[in-house]
């Protein structure tokens, strides 16, 4: 890989994982209308024409082999829909804070345990080292908040959502990984969105009479316009595809600028404080984050099974 390429691959990593950061903000205003399940489906079920248009016009075809097929319908049932559910329980069922830090922190160290089962990934010195820097600094983001970490037993089923979060969420961009060595990402992460759509619509059925949509204002439209295109449609493609060219566990730890991006959102429109160790966390884990992002011979993977003809 160019050494120039390199950089806009993580590049886009880090945009991506701070447009999601910044989708914090935009969801909790959401979801004083709608049902989190709802409002995760017309995310997913609106981004869905736009894929599919974008995959005509730049491929000129969107079908897929009947065993690709099958790995989608799956990653989309796990990846989109159940992952989806998760978080928002996840979130109910315990702080911010907690579930911050357990859906973020652990996922990039399951992603690099998992990733022999689908692909040959070298994992270097330097990987580890600015891995563990970017890990200690997202805790400083995340504990140096007000809310903190509680690890009362009243928070402990939603602790173990979060956590689980790490670890589904993980697999989910590893099985990702040989399907972009058959097929670009936007066509596998079309199909994910196919799938995830599909399988997610019939947990939404009692949901749609509880809104009030003639109550709707700019601002609910907005949030939907950004999470349909930004957060989902632009935001996939970009990660799928820099996941793909870096490699899933360095990009995987870029996830890291999630919270620190959710933090200066809180700050900048919600009036939210920034404490010293925040601020600390986030030197310390962009250090990481560019340490891992320097090193000058890139790891590769390599599918375990063959191209499609």
């Amino acid at each position: 890989m160019k050494q120039d390429r390199k950089w806009l691959y993580y590049l886009g990593l880090v945009l991506v994982a701070a447009v999601w950061g910044a989708n914090f903000g935009v969801t909790r205003k959401a979801m004083e209308t709608f049902d989190p399940i709802l409002f995760a489906f017309i995310r997913f079920a609106l981004s869905l024409p736009l894929f599919i248009l974008l995959l005509k016009i730049r491929e000129g075809r969107i079908g897929i082999a009947p065993k690709a097929m099958l790995q989608t319908a799956i990653i989309g049932l796990v990846g989109v829909t159940g992952l989806e559910i998760i978080v928002v329980y996840s979130i109910k069922y315990t702080t911010l804070a907690n579930a911050s830090l357990l859906n973020v922190a652990p996922w990039p160290i399951f992603a690099a345990l998992f990733g022999p089962l689908f692909m040959r990934e070298r994992i270097s010195r330097r990987l580890v080292t600015g891995g563990a820097a970017a890990m200690i600094g997202v805790c400083f983001v995340i504990l140096g908040g007000s809310e903190g970490f509680n690890m009362s037993s009243d928070h402990m089923i939603g602790n173990l959502l979060a956590f689980c979060v790490s670890i589904i969420g993980a697999l989910y961009n590893l099985a990702c990984m040989p399907l972009m060595k058959q097929y670009s990402a936007l066509r596998v992460s079309t199909w994910i969105i196919i799938f995830g759509v599909l399988f997610m619509f019939p947990l939404t059925l009692g949901s749609w009479g509880k809104v009030d949509w003639s109550g709707l204002t700019a601002s609910h439209y907005s949030a939907i316009l950004y999470n349909v295109v930004i957060c989902t449609v632009i935001a996939f493609i970009v990660w799928n595809d820099s996941m793909f060219r870096i490699g899933a566990a360095r990009a995987n730890f870029f996830r890291y600028v999630v919270p620190a991006a959710a933090v200066a959102v809180g700050y900048l429109f919600f009036d939210e404080s920034i404490s010293l160790w925040q601020f600390a966390g986030t030197l310390f884990m962009a250090a990481g984050l560019v340490w891992i992002s320097l090193e000058k011979k890139d790891a590769e993977a390599v599918p375990l099974i063959n191209k499609a003809v």
